[in-house]
């Protein structure tokens, strides 16, 4: 293939992440949840692929008429944000008028977070948390803690979306990333075992999938606190 057709490939590759979106929805409504949870997996597999080729392959000079962020930030918001919500909303996880203000509070806030072109940092992190809610849903379906709980980090990752507090991109960010990409990848194996079989993989696997997210959530805070070591 010439470069503009490598350039064009990767746009492909981008694109089936509307249709895995559709196979996770269509999931989601028939409560099959960890279908639906599979399939997001495999979202977010195409999601942590697609944009280092985009880059290798300069998809902006040689396929400049497909906007590849647009397009990206559109999937995203379908398999990191919409149909998570609706899993908690419809799972039963968050009861009555709690799940009523997840959803809410969910849809909306990330909306407007995706829309912020103060959304990347320097460093390729993020500022405020990026709205993957896609990995905390499947953390609260493997674990179910009490829907306090739940409603609770939901209203407090929320309100972080609107907070200077850095979280890292495991792919982009280059501090710590011989360790954060790693992470990222035992995160794709745990969660990918949990929903295989129906979140009755057992307490390694969950324990695993706790602790990788921890890390995930707060190494770029922990980045913000330790300053980095001069050259």
């Amino acid at each position: 293939m010439n470069e503009k057709q490598r350039a064009y490939s990767v746009h492909l590759l981008t694109g089936t992440g509307a249709v895995i979106s559709m196979l996770a929805m269509l999931a989601a409504v028939e409560m099959k949840w960890s279908l639906m949870f599979l399939w997001l997996v495999v979202a977010f597999a195409v999601d942590g692929i697609d944009g280092p080729l985009a880059r290798k392959y300069q998809v902006k000079t040689h396929a400049p008429q497909i906007d590849g962020v647009l397009l990206d930030l559109i999937i995203d918001y379908l398999t990191y944000v919409f149909i998570p919500a609706f899993a908690l909303f419809k799972s039963g996880l968050l009861p009555g008028w709690t799940g009523w203000i997840a959803i809410f509070v969910i849809t909306y806030g990330s909306g407007l977070y995706f829309a912020d072109t103060r959304m990347k940092t320097k460093d390729n992190s993020f500022a405020g948390f990026p709205g993957c809610w896609n990995m905390f849903a499947i953390v609260i379906f493997a674990l179910k803690p009490d829907f306090w709980v739940t409603l609770a980090i939901v209203v407090i990752l929320a309100a972080a979306m609107f907070t200077p507090l850095k979280f890292i991109h495991p792919v982009r960010t280059e501090r710590w990333r011989k360790v954060s990409l790693p992470i990222a990848f035992v995160w794709t194996f745990f969660a990918a075992w949990a929903a295989w079989t129906n979140f009755a993989s057992g307490p390694i696997a969950h324990a695993g999938l706790l602790l990788t997210s921890l890390y995930l959530v707060f190494a770029g805070i922990a980045q913000q606190i330790v300053p980095p070591k001069r050259a």
